[in-house]
C-alpha cells in the first residue's frame, strides 16, 4: 500500500479493518499483526456488553426484570434523601417512572391490552425543585435519561435547535444504541417558554412558540423520527438515525410565571359583594397552583393538542420558611454540606452559628428567589473566606451571625429584593 503524501509504501495496517498506519490514530503491534485504536475501543465495548461489565460511563449494561425494578415507594424514598417536601410531585413522578419500566417489560397477552405511556407535566415557581427532581431520579434509573431545555428550540428553518435535537441528546447518552434510546426518559425543562405569546397578529413570526409545540406533538405521541446524530443544521449531509418514540417517556417542567392569575380568574376568587359564596372564601390564595387544571395551561398559551399528550398534571408547592431551612442543611447534597466539604479539602473544619441559618432563610424569603436564592446568599457570605483561608495556616473557622450580616450589607443585596 502506498502513502499518498510521501509516495512510500506503508506495509503496517490494521489486521481488523485493513486501514494503514497513516489512516488511523495509532497501531498496536501484536505477534502476527496489528490493531488500530478504533478497533481496540470497539472490541472493548463488545466485550463489556457481552459480560455485562461497567463501561466508560461506570454503568453496566443491565437488562430490566420485574424483580430489580424499584417500586414507587422506593423511588420516593430515594428522592426524599435529596429533595425536601414536594410529596405530591414525588408520588406522581415515582408512579410514572415505575409504570414506564413496566411498559418496557410488557409482553403481548391474549387480550391484547397495550399499556399506553403517560407523559407528565410539572408546574411550579422558580426554585421549588423541578429540575432537581429530574436530576436526582436520573441517578436511580437503569434507562437512558437526559435533561433538555425547551428555550433553545425553534421551528425548522430558523436559527436555533431543531425539535429532533431532543432525541439527539438521548442517543448520545445511550452511546448511539437506538434500542436503548427508544426506552429512555427525556425531561424537557422550561416548557412554559414555548407558550403562545398572544392571539394578536404580529408582523414578526413567533418561531419559538406555537410552531415548536406543533413539532413536539409527534415526539410526545409516539412515532418514528429521523434524528440527525450530530445536529441537523451543522451537518446537513449526515445519515439520519430512525428512532421510535412510542416507548420514550417525556417529563415536562416549567415555572408558568403568572398562571396563578389564570387560575384565579377560573375560580372567580375576586368576586366581592353578596354573590361571593362561602366555598370561594375557603380557597388558599397563597398556594393557587394546587388548583391548577388543564384549562389553565391552555389559557397560559399551550395548545390543546400538547396538553392532551401530557395527561398527568402535578404541581410543586411554594417553599415556606421551614422547607427552606431544611433544604439548607438536611439533604445529602445540601448547600451547607457542600461548603463544609470544600473547606475540608483544604484541611479546614468549617462551622456555622445556628443564627446564621435562620438569617440566610429570612433573606431568601425576603428576596423571593426560592431554594436557588439560598445558594446565592451563602455564596455571597462565603466569598471572602474562600478567597483568604486557603493561603492562611488555619485549621478551623466559624461563620458568625455578625460576619454574615456584614458580608450581605457589603454586597448591597438589598437592590436584588423583589417587590
Amino acid at each position: 500500500m502506498e502513502d499518498a503524501k510521501t509516495g512510500k509504501k506503508n506495509k503496517r495496517k490494521c489486521s481488523f479493518c485493513g486501514r494503514s498506519e497513516n489512516e488511523v490514530g495509532f497501531l498496536i503491534t501484536g505477534m502476527n499483526g496489528y490493531i488500530c485504536d478504533s478497533c481496540s475501543t470497539q472490541a472493548y465495548e463488545i466485550t463489556r456488553e457481552a459480560l455485562g461489565e461497567p463501561g466508560r460511563d461506570g454503568k453496566a449494561s443491565t437488562k430490566l426484570n420485574m424483580e430489580d425494578l424499584p417500586k414507587p415507594q422506593e423511588i420516593k424514598q430515594f428522592l426524599d434523601q435529596y429533595v425536601i417536601g414536594q410529596n405530591d410531585a414525588k408520588r406522581f413522578l415515582s408512579v410514572s417512572v415505575y409504570n414506564h419500566y413496566k411498559r418496557l417489560l410488557q409482553h403481548k397477552t391474549k387480550d391484547d391490552v397495550e399499556i399506553e405511556k403517560s407523559n407528565i407535566i410539572m408546574v411550579g415557581s422558580t426554585g421549588t425543585g423541578k429540575t432537581l427532581l429530574a436530576r436526582t431520579i436520573a441517578k436511580l434509573l437503569k434507562v437512558p435519561f437526559t435533561i433538555v431545555d425547551a428555550t433553545v428550540l425553534t421551528e425548522a428553518g430558523y436559527v436555533g435547535e431543531d425539535i429532533e435535537s431532543l432525541l439527539t441528546r438521548l442517543l448520545q447518552v445511550a452511546d448511539y444504541n437506538v434500542a436503548e434510546a427508544e426506552r429512555g426518559i427525556v425531561f424537557i425543562d422550561e416548557i412554559d417558554k414555548i407558550a403562545r405569546k398572544g392571539d394578536n397578529p404580529s408582523i414578526t413570526r413567533d418561531v419559538s412558540g406555537e410552531g415548536v409545540q406543533q413539532g413536539l406533538l409527534k415526539l410526545l405521541e409516539g412515532s418514528i423520527i429521523n434524528v440527525p446524530p450530530q445536529g441537523g443544521r451543522k451537518h446537513p449531509d449526515q445519515k439520519m438515525i430512525q428512532v421510535d418514540t412510542k416507548n420514550i417517556l417525556f417529563i415536562c417542567g416549567g415555572a408558568f410565571d403568572g398562571i396563578e392569575k389564570k387560575i384565579a380568574q377560573r375560580l372567580n376568587t375576586h368576586v366581592v359583594g353578596y354573590s361571593a359564596t362561602r366555598s370561594k372564601a375557603q380557597i388558599d390564595k397563597d398556594n393557587m397552583l394546587q388548583y391548577i387544571a388543564p384549562q389553565d395551561l391552555k389559557s397560559f398559551g399551550l395548545i390543546p393538542e400538547i396538553i392532551g399528550r401530557l395527561p398527568i398534571l402535578t404541581y410543586l408547592e411554594p417553599l415556606d420558611r421551614d422547607a427552606l431551612r431544611a433544604i439548607l442543611t438536611e439533604p445529602k447534597n445540601s448547600i451547607i454540606k457542600q461548603y463544609i466539604k470544600l473547606f475540608e479539602m483544604d484541611g479546614v473544619k468549617l462551622t456555622f452559628q445556628d443564627g446564621v441559618y435562620d438569617y440566610i432563610v429570612d433573606k431568601a424569603v425576603e428576596y423571593k428567589l426560592g431554594a436557588r436564592g439560598l445558594r446565592s446568599i451563602v455564596e455571597t457570605i462565603m466569598m471572602d473566606i474562600m478567597f483568604d483561608l486557603p493561603s492562611q495556616d488555619c485549621n478551623a473557622y466559624e461563620v458568625t451571625l455578625d460576619y454574615a450580616k456584614k458580608q450581605l450589607e457589603k454586597a448591597n443585596l438589598e437592590r436584588l429584593q423583589t417587590a
